[in-house]
């Protein structure tokens, strides 16, 4: 996820901006394929895998669509408006679709998966629907739609997990990478379709992680970011069933591959997040001090009718693990639900309370969608007025960013280690980079390029930025 401080239910979907991967040495005479990714980093890795998997079929990726041969946007469905976004993307394609009709147009993901053939009903212009575990059928389904016929694959798989398959590093700022570990998700919440977009959990052979990211280090790159819906429940056994990796062992083999390459995770889930990772992490400087721990609310009757199966008790104890054994520091992020159905004042107040506790570095926050085929579409009436709602929302905002500002201006003062991404976006003389919390470091460039370490020293912040000066050695 995009890093920001704060974001609200307009600014997250901002994230899914079009994030074009763009590769276009050595295309002339092929193919192009232009791929616009929605959502989850999970949905940007797998537009990394499409993209190997259509370069090994002659095709090369394109920064415009009106060049393309093929196009693809690979959707969310968490919310409706994860939706709308792409609805409204398609609609601009109907002009390219006329003025060169042979244009492929295909819908994968999250949305292609919810809706399955009923999106070729409603989208005219959409030539094919592929969901997250039928990538490798991509070449098959073009062939047909070459035919003149509509292609549709989303079966869902209880074994792929793309392991093989080298992902294309494309529209990268060559020092961040994601590494997926595992797919899919057997936490039924009640509110969530991603158990019915992506099927059940599947763990990745070990050895493969770990190869990648050690070529990921070859090849530059100085971060690596371990994706899977809940990667605490992360465990894989060898066929001869001699090896057992649970998550935290992972992230240790992953951490020793080099001290220089810093590894980040997410998402957790607190019914599964275990000491002996918070240990790991300590254990290993490399791996970054920032937990996202979504809690979704802050009252256990609510978080009981959401199936998250854990309590408000069992949440503020796994925070307390988080300080006891990484400090004060340690940077926490959360994800917030408003108005979710039934939620009282009261209910809404513990929300707030336990965010008081955690105080938070940031967070995602919403007011309630309720998503068709979700056991809470199916058990609950959503019954909070919009207004609620959104008034609610409004306040849990509010309390992040004061708690944003809070948290960083912890950091003034201090020297922290940050890893040069690229230049500021307002100013070319300024770098900005990650510390070791997962916030954004903005300082002035001098002779700093992008993947070095630079200390700075931090002088001042806002609620989403750090501001500082390189500590500058003396030779």
């Amino acid at each position: 996820m995009k890093t920001l401080e704060i974001l609200t239910p307009e600014d997250k979907q901002g994230i899914d901006l079009p994030r074009l991967l763009e590769d276009e040495q050595g295309a002339q005479g092929k193919k192009k394929l232009y791929i616009e990714s929605y959502g989850c980093q999970m949905n940007f890795s797998d537009s990394e895998i499409v993209a190997s998997i259509m370069r090994e079929k002659g095709f090369a990726t394109t920064s415009s669509p009106d060049d393309a041969d093929l196009v693809l946007l690979n959707t969310c469905a968490i919310r409706d408006n994860a939706e709308q976004k792409v609805r409204n993307r398609l609609s601009t394609f109907v002009s390219l679709k006329r003025r060169k009709p042979d244009t492929t147009i295909g819908v994968l993901g999250c949305m292609a998966e919810r809706l399955k053939a009923k999106l070729l009903e409603e989208e005219k212009i959409v030539d094919m629907v592929v969901g997250p575990d039928a990538y490798r059928d991509l070449p098959r389904l073009l062939e047909e739609v070459e035919t003149g016929q509509k292609a549709v694959n989303v079966f869902l798989s209880k074994e792929e997990t793309y392991a093989d398959i080298a992902p294309v590093r494309l529209n990268t700022n060559g020092v961040t990478a994601f590494i997926s570990i595992m797919r899919g998700c057997d936490n039924m919440c009640s509110f969530c379709v991603v158990p019915f977009t992506r099927g059940r959990e599947r763990s990745r052979d070990a050895h493969s992680i770990v190869k990648e990211a050690e070529e990921l280090f070859n090849q530059g790159y100085r971060e690596v970011t371990l994706l899977g819906q809940n990667v605490d429940s992360y465990k894989w056994t060898s066929e001869d069933g001699t090896e057992h990796i649970n998550f935290a062992h992972l992230l240790e083999k992953v951490a020793l591959v080099h001290p220089d390459l810093r590894v980040r995770f997410s998402t957790s889930h607190p019914k599964d997040i275990t000491d002996e990772v918070l240990y790991t992490m300590k254990k290993y400087d490399n791996v970054c001090n920032y937990i996202h721990l979504p809690a979704q609310s802050g009252n256990s009757r609510v978080l009981k009718i959401m199936n998250r199966t854990y309590d408000r008790e069992w949440y503020m104890n796994r925070v307390d693990a988080i300080r006891r054994i990484l400090g004060e520091d340690c940077g926490i992020s959360q994800d917030m639900i408003a108005g979710f159905c039934t939620e009282t004042e009261e209910e809404h107040r513990d929300t707030l309370t336990l965010m008081e506790y955690v105080k938070y570095d940031y967070g995602y926050m919403f007011a309630y969608s309720e998503r068709p085929g979700t056991p809470a579409a199916k058990k609950f009436v959503d019954d909070i007025p919009e207004e609620v709602k959104k008034r609610r929302l409004n306040e849990i905002i509010a309390l992040q960013q004061q708690h944003s500002m809070e948290r960083n201006q912890m950091a003034i003062g201090k020297v922290h280690r940050v890893l040069v991404e690229g230049t500021s976006k307002r100013s070319t003389e300024h770098l900005q980079g990650r510390n070791d919390q997962n916030k954004v470091v903005v300082f002035p460039k001098h002779h700093f390029e992008k993947g070095q370490y630079v200390n700075v020293l931090v002088t001042d912040c806002t609620a989403a930025t750090l501001l500082g000066e390189p500590v500058l050695s003396e030779d």
